[in-house]
């Protein structure tokens, strides 16, 4: 699972770094086709209002998306948190329960 999280955020983090050095060859999104190399569709080609709301909801998309793989690696490292917690509380219990042991081994003697 924590694999599967690492290789969702980095492929995120690989898609912002790509996307930011590529936008200066982009122009203005949805006012037609940019430098680069493909236009992103006929839509977006044609530019006006429907290729500045295509580009505009292609943000929101991939925005939404990064909030929630991000959210899913929030939950994940809580869940760890509170796992790990709970193994403190056992080895604590665990530790008292040995020195228990060993103080009555000493009055024994």
């Amino acid at each position: 699972m924590a694999r599967l999280l690492r290789s969702n955020l980095r492929s995120v983090l690989v898609a912002q770094i790509r996307m930011s050095s590529d936008s200066s060859q982009l122009g203005e999104l949805g006012k037609g086709a940019g430098k680069g190399g493909g236009g992103g569709g006929s839509i977006r080609e044609a530019g006006g209002a429907f290729g500045k709301r295509q580009a505009a909801q292609e943000e929101q998309y991939f925005k939404k998306k990064e909030r929630e793989q991000l959210d899913a690696l929030r939950k994940h490292h809580e869940e760890e948190i509170g796992h790990h917690k709970k193994e403190i509380d056992r080895l604590e219990k665990e530790i008292d329960r040995r020195k228990s042991k060993i103080k009555a081994l000493k009055h024994d003697d």
